[in-house]
């Protein structure tokens, strides 16, 4: 009797407790929402590289072989754009230079009128303005980068199933929304390889042609199938509600999206009365509360296998939350350590309390189970057998 055979992800003990399977997205949600929250406290670029590493670290480990999970790249090529346009701004209107300031080059002034006062066209490019506009930059496309790494983790078709009834169209056009820049990316993908097999030219300008009629035909071909699929699943139809009753809960809905404004401005202007601030909010969360509960009775769904929430879920939002909360309070560290300026110029600090903060969120590219990755390999044969490929389910 031969040995029993094990395949990798299936073992026994802490393996066989550690099954392959998609997280809930609203747990990488609640993950990136939390650093995103943590990146907006801080300029410190060491702090920002941190959570850049952070976030690539966690996509690696966790990322699925879904379309959408190969986005994270283009994400930061997206966050490298925003850092040299954010330089470019700032060299062709830069500020004004103290006498203490390292000029690196002067650019041609341009005279601009009079109703054009306040803004400088051209002048001496410093080196201290030229490290604070790269570390605006790198905070924004760090935030951006958040945003893909969600993107590139949760699978956006299961965070449908999450959404109150009255935010399903919504939530749906979203979802189509967001898949779209990964289904693109697919389709040029293969499109190119399929041109390389058949031994069409290289990188040349003229070979464009030859590769954004088949995308624009696939993204064609795609629109039409998920209307059609949308169609027979009754997308868009209204339900039993009266007219009467939609119009009350729009309504509702826009008096609690119109509280939540008021209520957010008041928070984050301290000139403001207080009553505007934290009462207006809850008063305002409150009546979108009742407006989704009415709009979600006129939509009937069926939930087919419902994601659970699990403990890897619980650690991963707890780990996202952990950084922002660490990061918000500011206590046990200098508030100069996480902003630094550069005037006068000197290297910034790396704080221990926000780094460990950051590091938090690094733990759930361990705690998460393995993403389901299909990968073909070989088995060891037997003596006199040939071996013969299988796809199986792996970490």
């Amino acid at each position: 009797m031969s040995a029993p055979q094990t395949t990798p992800g299936r073992g026994t003990g802490l393996d066989a407790r550690r099954v392959p399977r998609e997280l809930h997205p609203v747990a990488w949600w609640l993950w990136a929402i939390g650093l995103i929250v943590a990146v907006n406290r801080t300029t410190n670029p060491l702090l920002l590289l941190l959570t850049l590493s952070v976030l690539g670290f966690v996509v690696a480990s966790r990322r699925g072989s879904a379309p959408w999970a190969r986005a994270f790249r283009y994400y930061l090529m997206l966050a490298g754009f925003v850092i040299v346009l954010r330089l470019l701004f700032r060299t062709v209107f830069p500020s004004g230079v103290t006498p203490t300031d390292h000029i690196l080059f002067r650019l041609p002034r341009i005279p601009t009128p009079s109703w054009y006062r306040g803004v400088q066209i051209g002048g001496p490019v410093t080196l201290e303005a030229t490290l604070s506009a790269s570390v605006d930059g790198l905070r924004l496309g760090t935030m951006l980068c958040c945003i893909g790494a969600a993107n590139a983790l949760a699978n956006p078709k299961r965070a449908l199933r999450v959404l109150p009834g009255a935010l399903y169209e919504l939530g749906m056009a979203v979802a189509v929304a967001v898949t779209l820049a990964p289904q693109l990316i697919e389709s040029v993908q293969r499109v190119a390889r399929a041109r390389r097999l058949r031994g069409g030219a290289g990188r040349r300008v003229h070979a464009l042609r030859s590769i954004v009629v088949p995308v624009l035909a696939d993204a064609l071909e795609r629109a039409l199938m998920l209307a059609a699929a949308m169609d027979s699943r009754g997308y868009g139809r209204s339900g039993d509600a009266s007219p009467r009753a939609r119009r009350v809960t729009g309504g509702l809905m826009l008096a609690g999206l119109i509280g939540l404004c008021l209520g957010a401005y008041g928070l984050l202007d301290a000139t403001v009365p207080r009553v505007l601030g934290a009462p207006v909010l809850l008063a305002g969360a409150a009546v979108c509360c009742a407006g989704l509960a009415l709009g979600g009775r006129r939509v009937r769904r069926t939930r087919y296998r419902p994601d659970p929430w699990r403990g890897p879920e619980w650690t991963v939002a707890l780990c996202g939350i952990a950084s922002a909360v660490l990061l918000y309070v500011s206590a046990g560290y200098s508030a100069a350590a996480v902003d630094p300026t550069f005037y006068p110029l000197r290297f910034p600090p790396l704080p221990a309390l926000p780094a460990i903060a950051i590091l938090i969120a690094a733990i759930p590219a361990l705690a998460a189970p393995p993403p389901i990755r299909s990968r073909r390999h070989t088995t060891a044969p037997d003596a006199g057998t040939e071996p013969s490929p299988r796809t199986e389910l792996v970490a």
